[in-house]
């Protein structure tokens, strides 16, 4: 008898292989209103929604301000960086709870993104992974240059590279 493997799907559904306890399982996305964010988003809004215990967080990160002669212009600077961030999450979370009936936790810090990013992800024992999208022309982006470089060592979950060229349809085909 021919062996038939190439022709032939699996079709069994194969369980755990011990019982999955019911936990959270959140994924974290960087949004910075680009279009590789909203690529990236769109695939964690995707795999929380198909996972149990799905969720989401957005994180953005508020850069410290340049120095100012005046902190009253500093001070207006930095809550107008406040609001804009809190606008971008506010509008993306809709659309996430709309499209995947996800609604997500938002996270607005102030500083250095990568030590930010990295602070959250040690405080939350409930990240099922880091979502990043890769910028679609010249290098990749600052946070993936160095969670896939010297940052990979000091990070608690798996990291996914969400390339910034895909379509949402293409994102949505991998759910």
């Amino acid at each position: 008898m021919a062996d038939n493997t190439d022709t032939h799907q699996e079709t069994t559904v194969h369980r755990p292989l011990k019982p999955v306890s019911k936990r959270w399982r959140k994924f974290v996305v960087v949004v910075d209103g680009t279009p590789e964010s909203k690529v990236a988003l769109r695939f964690a809004g995707n795999r929380a929604s198909h996972i149990t215990g799905g969720g989401v967080i957005l994180f953005h990160c508020i850069r410290p301000g340049e120095f100012q002669h005046w902190m009253t212009v500093a001070d207006r600077m930095a809550i107008e960086a406040r609001e804009e961030a809190e606008t971008l999450l506010d509008s993306e979370s809709k659309k996430l709870e709309e499209v995947h009936g996800v609604r997500p936790e938002c996270v607005i810090a102030e500083g250095e993104p990568k030590v930010e990013l990295l602070k959250l992800l040690r405080e939350s024992p409930d990240i099922f992974g880091l979502v990043l999208g890769c910028g679609d022309q010249g290098e990749p982006g600052p946070l993936v240059e160095y969670f896939v470089r010297e940052g990979v060592q000091a990070l608690n979950c798996p990291v996914f590279l969400i390339p910034g060229t895909m379509t949402f349809e293409q994102v949505d085909a991998l759910a």
